[in-house]
């Protein structure tokens, strides 16, 4: 019995080869059922992302060539050649892989949070369809427990590697607390919306999205308990913002310095930051010489972004070590339960032994035979039956010249050599 992942990503396989293979969530159920049919398998979870499919098992064998063919037939896509885009880990190498995803390390972004809780949704789609163990249980457990101390004892996460990111932890060197202030952003992109994410998560007080398509801006603003706006009436709104962040694809600007004039006005001179993500640009480059407006663009934010991705990589040294030492202690934990199956019939023999013995001398006992003289043959009848075996076992390995078998012995029984 061992572990197996396989699968392909995004460093392994263009977005045309992955979305073949991805798993709609209306499927899953019925694909973690169809696979734990295959032969041989006796547990299995599927990870099924944009970025990455990996199918985690454990199998009575490491034979993969079961797996490939069902992934291809899954998707029907016998003819499809997958192999040069696949990478297969098994053993204590499936273990370790699965530890790095769930941590960030092997994700297009390093150290992004979201791949865990996609790990964690693929496990508890698993377990709702039965396809889940003992086995893969503890395993998930492990990584779960391990991507909990590396984000806990590593600054994998607490650098910005993304454009969004570096936006908002600019903005928190020129406002404290994040409570106080609100947020015009312009846009309902991808990027708006990570950088959304991010300033609610700072606890900012308001936000504001702008769009072209109202509905889109409406959805985005509901997620994170703020208000849309359509992009007419962001003139209105800007003297509202602290924070305007701005990434559309308009070919005009959206932000002129002549609106911005009116608003520091109205404002009377309190500071407005401003990000503008737009390739061509959102907002007038001459709206950055205003007084009280700071004005970036996104290469203004590539030396936050550089220091970020420094500071992740230092991070992921540290969580290398992390990933090594959980891997081992779940092998460790492996390795003994092929102890306790042995422990468990070594104690089965002993017990039975006792009880033997112990009718022995609870029959004794019914005919008035002394109870001291009872006892004192119970402890020796005790004694010989456990010895017995592993007496004959030691003599047995001494004239064969076994001495690995009688040091072993000795560890085992305690004894002085």
């Amino acid at each position: 019995m061992t572990f197996i992942a396989i699968g392909l990503n995004h460093k392994t396989a263009p977005v045309q080869i992955r979305e073949k293979f991805s798993f709609a969530p209306d499927k899953l159920m019925h694909a973690l059922l169809d696979c734990k049919a295959q032969p041989g398998i006796q547990e299995v979870a599927i990870l099924s992302t944009c970025n990455r499919t990996e199918i985690y098992c454990y199998k009575e064998s490491d034979e993969h060539a079961t797996l490939i063919e069902w992934l291809q037939s899954s998707q029907g896509l016998v003819q499809e050649n997958i192999v040069p885009y696949l990478y297969i880990y098994k053993a204590q190498q499936a273990v370790a892989h699965m530890l790095r995803v769930a941590s960030g390390l092997d994700s297009m972004v390093l150290g992004e949070p979201q791949i865990l809780g996609q790990m964690k949704t693929a496990f508890n789609q698993a377990k709702q369809a039965g396809t889940i163990g003992r086995m893969l249980h503890k395993l998930f457990e492990q990584t779960f427990n391990c991507a909990k101390q590396v984000r806990t004892d590593t600054a994998i996460g607490a650098s910005p590697v993304s454009v969004a990111f570096a936006s908002v932890t600019l903005a928190k060197r020129l406002f404290a607390d994040f409570s106080q202030h609100s947020a015009l952003l312009i846009g309902a992109g991808e990027t708006i919306e990570l950088v959304a994410l991010h300033l609610k998560e700072v606890g900012i007080r308001q936000i504001i999205i702008a769009n072209r398509t109202y509905e889109k801006a409406h959805k985005l603003a509901k997620s994170v308990d703020g208000y849309a706006i359509e992009l007419e009436e962001i003139s209105n709104h800007l003297p509202e913002a602290d924070i305007v962040i701005s990434s559309t694809a308009s070919p005009q600007p959206l932000v002129t310095k002549n609106m911005v004039e009116k608003v520091v006005h109205i404002r009377k001179h309190r500071p407005i930051f401003m990000v503008d993500i737009a390739v061509p640009r959102d907002i007038e480059a001459s709206v950055g010489t205003l007084e009280d407006i700071y004005l970036y663009t996104v290469d203004d934010l590539q030396d936050i972004i550089e220091e970020g991705l420094k500071s992740r990589q230092e991070a992921a040294e540290m969580a290398e070590d992390i990933i090594e030492t959980q891997t081992m202690h779940f092998m460790n934990w492996l390795k003994s339960l092929h102890a306790v199956k042995t422990l468990c019939c070594f104690r089965g023999q002993a017990e039975k032994m006792r009880d033997q013995a112990v009718q022995n001398a609870l029959r004794q006992l019914d005919t008035g035979r002394p109870a001291k003289e009872v006892v004192q043959e119970l402890a020796h009848q005790l004694t010989n039956k456990i010895l017995h075996q592993p007496s004959i076992q030691i003599k047995q390995a001494s004239m064969d010249n076994r001495e690995d078998v009688v040091q072993a012995a000795c560890i085992l029984f305690n004894i002085e050599s």
